[in-house]
């Protein structure tokens, strides 16, 4: 059996249940991970995956795929329609279709959804101010010391430079980070137990984000540099334009790195796009996506923003999330139809 589908790619974790009984193929990719790699790499892979679903040999990988539906037994061969894909992602990976949306072009994504996606304004004290009081969903403050390993050496001032430069330099790329947590046993019942659950959280903590997903080391790196703009900002509220500071910190960024970043992007080229996104968001302000919404409207691409009233991040993760946002998730599902229909 052979048969060409519209494709739904998700590039976070999540289920495929509603995508695959709307008759989409759903497939899950993961990308490199900060550090050591960079939003470099990241764009690499996404640019990667999107080619390879579309090629011959994606074709003939799943020639060999089980039985689907009512002929459990029979060979299921399908064909990804290059005219008809979706990018998803959340939080991180709601970053990612961004990048898609900005650096893929064979094939185009022809439609985006991104769930309280991060990096719809990475010029502002969330992504740039040391922090010391609890801000990322009320939790404790991390000591980096913990995790000195992914530090560079510009922000661990416990450890010799030399020695900091050689754990930092040896760290080797991984695309897979598994959720995992302690027992309920542990003193904070069902804890995370990977480091690499929390490296977001402390590069954000410690305002230094955007030096690990550009890797812009050199001189002390490039946040202390940006957040010495930051006072400069006038106009406090993702509706606003701001050309001036707008282009002080284009000018901050060299070239090479600003195709890393939404707001230096050419919007207007952006497929339609949803933007999901819990009212009371600490993880990723909510103030990412309205000033990205804001944009995209402004360059008369398709954009609209979903406010999620009185909600966290990884709200759709919640118990009962299917019940409580079924109405949400159902307009996304619309959305696709509309956009990429399906087959």
């Amino acid at each position: 059996m052979l048969e060409r589908r519209s494709s739904f790619i998700l590039i976070t974790r999540g289920s495929a249940d509603r995508t695959t009984k709307a008759g989409y193929a759903f497939i899950s990719a993961d990308y490199q991970l900060l550090p050591p790699s960079t939003g470099h790499d990241i764009v690499q892979d996404i640019q990667d995956v999107l080619k390879f679903i579309t090629s011959r040999d994606f074709a003939s990988a799943n020639a060999d795929a089980p039985g689907m539906g009512d002929a459990p037994s029979e060979n299921f061969r399908f064909e990804i329609d290059p005219e008809a894909i979706a990018v998803a992602g959340s939080s991180a990976g709601g970053l990612c279709t961004y990048l898609a949306a900005m650096h893929c072009t064979s094939p185009k994504p022809k439609a985006i959804v991104s769930m309280y996606g991060m990096g719809g304004d990475f010029f502002t004290p969330h992504y740039l101010t040391p922090k010391t009081k609890p801000f990322f969903r009320g939790r404790e403050i991390l000591d980096p010391r913990d995790f000195a390993k992914y530090l560079h050496p510009n922000h661990d001032p416990d450890m010799p430079f030399d020695h900091a430069s050689r754990e930092f330099a040896a760290l080797q790329p991984i695309a897979d980070s598994a959720l995992v947590y302690h027992p309920q046993t542990y003193h904070i019942p069902g804890y995370p137990a990977s480091p690499r659950m929390f490296i977001t959280r402390l590069y954000l903590q410690l305002g230094v984000f955007i030096d690990y997903y550009t890797g812009m080391h050199d001189n002390g790196g490039i946040s202390p540099v940006l957040r010495d703009i930051l006072a400069s900002r006038t106009n406090l509220s993702p509706e606003a334009d701001e050309p001036e500071f707008d282009d002080r910190v284009r000018a901050l960024i060299p070239e090479e790195h600003r195709g890393l970043f939404p707001q230096f992007a050419a919007l207007a080229d952006w497929p339609p796009i949803v933007l999901v996104h819990g009212t009371e968001d600490s993880a990723v302000p909510i103030w990412d996506s309205k000033t990205l919404a804001r944009r995209l409207k402004a360059r008369g691409v398709d954009v609209e923003l979903w406010e999620v009233e009185g909600r966290e991040h990884s709200f759709d993760y919640e118990p009962g999330a299917e019940e409580l946002f079924g109405d949400v998730f159902d307009k996304v599902e619309e959305f696709l139809k509309t956009h990429i229909g399906f087959k």
